[in-house]
């Protein structure tokens, strides 16, 4: 579901009453944890953690005008979905994530490339995420984007 929300904070408020607590609690611990060097901004319709332009001129490759996308979340038809791409860059961080996920959940990991999605509320592993949202700085992620599109 793509938003026309023009802030996180609008995004936030136009939820369906049982997202939004789930959705507020993840933005929250997302900000406490992010590295400096990122923004919340909605990107794409969904709510969004980026590298900024005064940090990143150059912006996004696919759309210059756009920051740097780092994190996302989403509320979708039937899940909360959180996409990270640092877990789609560095595989070491893949396989960090994925190890420790069932120390976390008793459920069954739903992932993507770069999306997890968790269909129930209560089956967000709080904690792992505020975890791994700090695993990655921007200057980190900057130097591994560059890595990766030069490929």
């Amino acid at each position: 579901m793509i938003s026309k929300a023009p802030t996180p904070k609008a995004y936030l408020e136009e939820l369906p009453e049982d997202r939004k607590a789930p959705m507020e609690k993840l933005f929250k611990l997302i900000k406490k944890n992010i590295p400096k060097g990122f923004e919340a901004s909605m990107g794409y319709g969904i709510l969004g953690f980026g590298v900024q332009h005064s940090v990143y001129p150059a912006g996004y490759h696919c759309d210059p005008k756009q920051p740097l996308p780092f994190l996302g979340i989403a509320s979708q038809k039937n899940s909360i979905n959180i996409y990270h791409m640092g877990i789609y860059a560095d595989p070491k961080l893949l396989k960090w994530f994925t190890t420790e996920f069932p120390k976390h959940s008793s459920k069954k990991l739903d992932m993507g490339k770069s999306c997890m999605r968790f269909k129930k509320p209560e089956d967000i592993p709080y904690d792992l995420i505020a975890e791994l949202v700090g695993k990655m700085t921007a200057k980190e992620w900057i130097s591994l984007y560059e890595k990766n599109l030069k490929k």
